[in-house]
This record gives C-alpha cells, sequence and structure tokens, in this order.
C-alpha cells in the first residue's frame, strides 16, 4: 500500500477505503456457475435482463417443475448493504437453492450494481428496471418463466439491504403508472437494513457497533441526511412510511442477536399501525443473515419453511417463530 493513504473505513473483511476516495475489495470473488445443483435438484440459469447497463438475473426453477402448473414467481434481492455479494455469490447460490426446494416456487434473483463503483440510487434504479422487465412481454416469453411462472403470484424477497430495496420498490409502485401493471403479492424481508440517527432498543447498550452501522451507512450514501436519509429510515421526518405499501401482505423475520433487530420490529409495528397484513417471525439466538452463511441449519431451514408458508398460502397469523 501507498505509505501516504490512510484508511478512512474498513467494512472487514470486505473493503477497505482510503484518503483519497481509492479502495481496495478485500473478498468476494468467489463465483458459484449456474445450473443443475445435485443436492437440492433445483436448476439454474444467468440471463440479461437489461443490456444498456448490464444488469443480469439468475432465474431458478425447481428440476421437478412441469409447464401444467405455474408456480409462485419471486423477484430476490440480494444483500450485502449495497457494497458486497452478487447474484454469483456461492453463499447467495446456495441459500437460494434451498429456498427454491423448500418453497416450489420460481426465483428470479436480480444483479445490481453496488457502491462505491455506482453510487446510489443506482442499485435502487436497478431493481426498479428488473421490476419494468417482469411487467415487459420479454420476461413473458423467457422460456423458463413463460412456463413455469405464475406472474399473477409475484411476490419481492429479499435479505438485508435487498429487504430495504423492496420496501421502497414497492412504495415506488403505489405512485407509479408501472403499479397498475405490477401488482405484488406480498414482501418477504429477511433481517431488513434499516437504521436511524436515534438508538433505539439493542442499539442504546451497544453504542461500538452502533457507530460502525452508522459509518457504513455514512459511506454507502453520502448525504446530508446521514443516518436519517429515508433510504435508510423510512420513518425519518420528510419520510413516506409505509402508508399505501403497494402490497398484499407481508413478512417481517428479525434474529434475536442481530444489531438491526429493532429497525425490523419496528417497520412491523409501523406496518401494523397503519393497518397493513403484517407477520413476523423472531429467530432466537442468531446474527444477521446467519441463513446466508449456513443455509443448512436448522433454523434456516425453519427461515426457509416460513418463507414458504408466506408465498404458498399466505403464512399464519403467529406473531413469532423460533
Amino acid at each position: 500500500m501507498d505509505s501516504s493513504k490512510e484508511v478512512l473505513l474498513d467494512i472487514f473483511p470486505y473493503i477497505r477505503v482510503y484518503n483519497d476516495g481509492t479502495f481496495d475489495r478485500l473478498a468476494g470473488f468467489e463465483i458459484a456457475p449456474p445450473g443443475l445443483d445435485p443436492e437440492t435438484r433445483v436448476e439454474s440459469k444467468d440471463v440479461l435482463i437489461l443490456p444498456d447497463t448490464g444488469i443480469s438475473a439468475r432465474i431458478y426453477r425447481p428440476s421437478s417443475a412441469s409447464a401444467a402448473t405455474k408456480l409462485p414467481l419471486v423477484v430476490y434481492f440480494h444483500g450485502g448493504a449495497f457494497i458486497i455479494a452478487s447474484i454469483a455469490d456461492p453463499k447467495y447460490h446456495a441459500s437460494l437453492n434451498a429456498l427454491v426446494a423448500e418453497s416450489n416456487v420460481i426465483v428470479v434473483s436480480v444483479d445490481y450494481r453496488r457502491v462505491p463503483e455506482h453510487p446510489l440510487p443506482t442499485a435502487y434504479d436497478d431493481s426498479y428496471a428488473a421490476l419494468q422487465w417482469i411487467a415487459s412481454e420479454e420476461a413473458r416469453s423467457e422460456p423458463w418463466l413463460r412456463d413455469h411462472a405464475d406472474f399473477d403470484r409475484l411476490f419481492l424477497v429479499g435479505d438485508s439491504g435487498g429487504a430495504n430495496m423492496s420496501h421502497h420498490l414497492a412504495m415506488r409502485l403505489r405512485d407509479d403508472v408501472l403499479g397498475k401493471r405490477v401488482k405484488i403479492s406480498g414482501i418477504g424481508m429477511i433481517q431488513p437494513y434499516f437504521w436511524g440517527k436515534k438508538p433505539i432498543g439493542a442499539e442504546v447498550a451497544d453504542p461500538g457497533r452502533k457507530a460502525s452501522v452508522d459509518s457504513w451507512w455514512r459511506f454507502v450514501c453520502v448525504s446530508d441526511k446521514g443516518c436519517d436519509d429515508p433510504l435508510i429510515n423510512p420513518f425519518a421526518d420528510g419520510a413516506p412510511g409505509v402508508d399505501g405499501l403497494a402490497c398484499k401482505k407481508v413478512l417481517v423475520i428479525v434474529s434475536e442477536k442481530d444489531i438491526l433487530r429493532d429497525r425490523g420490529r419496528l417497520y412491523y409495528e409501523k406496518l401494523a399501525e397503519s393497518g397493513g397484513a403484517a407477520e413476523i417471525m423472531e429467530i432466537d439466538g442468531e446474527d444477521h443473515v446467519f441463513h446466508i452463511f449456513d443455509p443448512s441449519c436448522e433454523k434456516a431451514k425453519r427461515l426457509f419453511e416460513r418463507v414458504a408458508a408466506f408465498v404458498n398460502t399466505g403464512g399464519d397469523d403467529s406473531k413469532k417463530g423460533a
């Protein structure tokens, strides 16, 4: 490293940012190719959906899928704090194979562009453009989607930053003409990445982690509103909240040890107060996106089962699950 450089921000072990504006990506270079997963019997392939920006999606289907039965269509947005991960990340690939196998759905996983190469709101715009593609004749004529996807049972699902984007996409659909063509049956938010300047819940007792998440967001989103920017805090002054969210129901999943836990709880509470159809699942003893790091563990399996129930039958009315 150039001795004149100073480390401005170190998001270990993923990226290191220097005072001159340059950065080094330290991890996330592994690639899992699409294809048939022998363990789950789920098939996948990559499709270029937005040639102008080079955005691809990875489409998943159960190998047992038949044209005689249409399956729910899940548009999935991966997490990674808008900085890391991709549709080809081996951990995400394995977790989506597990989700598809459990849920018996068709998944379109969107590969939006990331910070810092592409500042926000690029990721949001790419993801909204992906929904525009979903509404297009091109998507409906894509062989796997044409033969197996039920476009009338369309769900948005995401973890962490991807869950955050699902919220904003549904709010944008509320006010956009695209919302007349794209009807969202539900949103599955897995450990959503929401935040705020004033600490709440467990954040109060953990100022170190609070400060770390603060610094990450200020790097990701250059805004004079900081951690109360409406992109990260949907309940800050000037943010639209959740009124009129363009979907029929929402499932929020939080984990006990996740520093973002209380933000997810707050989102659920505000949605329920607004009259929205909301469910919450709380997972004991786990931290942020644990199911991505170990999709075969028992609690990850229960998480996938809950998402499967939500997508296929609307879930249940219970408020919590371990």
